[in-house]
C-alpha cells in the first residue's frame, strides 16, 4: 500500500479510504451489512495496508460509528495505527439544535461520536454539509476549540460551493483559526463539475480530495445497464443514483468498459485509477460490501493509465447540474 499526505498537512493516509456507511442497520437499507458480515471485508482492507476509514454520525443513526469503533479496535493493536474520519451536520434527534453546525450542536455531536466510536479523539472531523443558518465565524471557532481541546486532530469539509469554502478558509486565516485540510466531494468520471472551481481552489489551498462515490454508485463498475437492469441489491434501490446520473452517462461507461477490456482489468479498477491520478486527489472513499470491492480498490492504486486511455475515458463526458450541498 502506498501512503501519502492528506493535502499539505502532515497526516499520512493510505491511497484508499474505506467508507463505512454500508455497515449498519439493514432495516434502513437492504444492502447494509451487519457487523459480523462487515468484519471480513474490513479485515482484508487492513491486511492490504488500508489505514484510513470514513464514517458519519448520521449513518444508521449512530450505529455505523459504533460498528466502526468496535471493528477498528479489534483489528489494530494501537489507536495511533489508523486514521479515523467522521462527519457532523445532519439531524441526530428531533430537537431544533440536534442538527447543523452551531456551536451547541458541534460540541454535543463530537462527544456523541467519540462515545460511539470508543475513542478519545477523531483524526479528521468534517462538515457533512455546510450550515447556511449559522455564522461562519461561529462554526470555525467551535471547530478550532475542538482541535485545541485534543478531541480533533484535523478538520475537513464535504460537498459545498467553492465560493463558500474560499470564504471559510479566508475567515479562518484572518482570525487565526484552524483551517480545513481536506474536501470530501462528489467526483468521478461521470461527475467532473468539481474540476471547474473546486479542484483548483483545493490545489491553491493545499487541501486533499477524498471523493465520495468514486464509482458513481456502482455505475462505473458495470452494475447498472442501459436497458435499466441492475446487477445488485443496491443498484435496484438507490434513488440517489437515479437522481445523480442519466442515460447519457452510459457513453462514459462504455469507454471505461472498452479500456478495461483492452487492459484485461475490471472496469472498477480503470475508473478508480483515473480518479486517483487526478490533481489533488489523495484517496477515493470506497464503499465495499464484498471482498472483491476492496481488492479492486487496492489493485487500482498500481494501475497507471496512458494519455491515450485517459483521453478516451474523458471524451464522452457531458456537463451535469452542479451540486450545491
Amino acid at each position: 500500500m502506498e501512503y501519502t499526505r492528506l493535502g499539505s498537512s502532515g497526516l499520512k493516509v493510505s491511497r484508499v479510504c474505506l467508507g463505512m456507511m454500508s455497515y449498519g442497520d439493514r432495516n434502513r437499507r437492504a444492502w447494509f451489512l451487519s457487523e459480523e458480515e462487515a468484519e471480513p471485508i474490513v479485515r482484508r482492507a487492513v491486511e492490504f495496508g488500508v489505514n484510513f476509514f470514513d464514517t458519519a454520525d448520521m449513518y444508521s443513526n449512530g450505529m455505523t460509528e459504533e460498528i466502526t469503533g468496535r471493528l477498528l479496535a479489534r483489528l489494530f493493536p494501537r489507536r495511533d495505527d489508523y486514521v479515523l474520519a467522521t462527519k457532523v451536520y445532519f439531524p441526530m434527534g428531533d430537537g431544533p439544535n440536534d442538527r447543523g453546525l452551531s456551536r451547541k450542536h458541534i460540541m454535543s455531536a463530537i462527544d456523541g461520536s467519540l462515545r460511539r466510536l470508543g475513542t478519545d479523539y477523531v483524526d479528521l472531523y468534517q462538515t457533512h454539509r455546510w450550515d447556511g443558518e449559522t455564522p461562519v465565524e461561529e462554526t470555525l471557532a467551535a471547530f478550532d476549540d475542538l482541535v485545541r481541546a485534543g478531541k480533533v486532530r484535523y478538520l475537513g469539509v464535504s460537498t459545498m460551493p467553492a465560493w463558500l469554502l474560499s470564504k471559510a478558509q479566508y475567515t479562518a486565516e484572518l482570525r487565526g483559526l484552524t483551517k480545513f485540510v481536506s474536501m470530501q466531494n462528489h467526483y468521478n468520471l461521470l461527475y467532473r463539475e468539481e474540476e471547474r472551481e473546486m479542484v483548483p481552489l483545493c490545489l491553491d489551498q493545499g487541501m486533499g480530495l477524498i471523493p465520495w462515490s468514486p464509482l458513481a454508485r456502482g455505475m462505473l463498475a458495470g452494475t447498472r445497464h442501459r436497458d435499466g437492469s441492475r446487477d445488485t441489491t443496491r443498484g435496484g434501490s438507490d434513488a440517489l443514483a437515479d437522481a445523480l446520473y442519466s442515460d447519457q452517462d452510459f457513453d462514459v461507461v462504455d469507454a471505461v468498459v472498452s479500456v478495461a477490456a483492452e487492459r484485461g482489468l475490471p472496469p472498477a479498477q480503470v475508473s478508480l485509477a483515473w480518479l486517483s491520478g487526478r490533481p489533488a486527489v489523495t484517496a477515493p472513499i470506497v464503499g465495499a460490501t464484498k471482498l472483491d470491492h476492496i481488492e479492486d480498490a487496492v489493485a487500482a492504486t498500481g494501475v497507471t493509465l496512458s494519455e491515450e486511455e485517459i483521453a478516451l475515458l474523458e471524451a464522452p463526458y457531458r456537463p451535469h447540474e452542479a451540486m450545491r450541498g
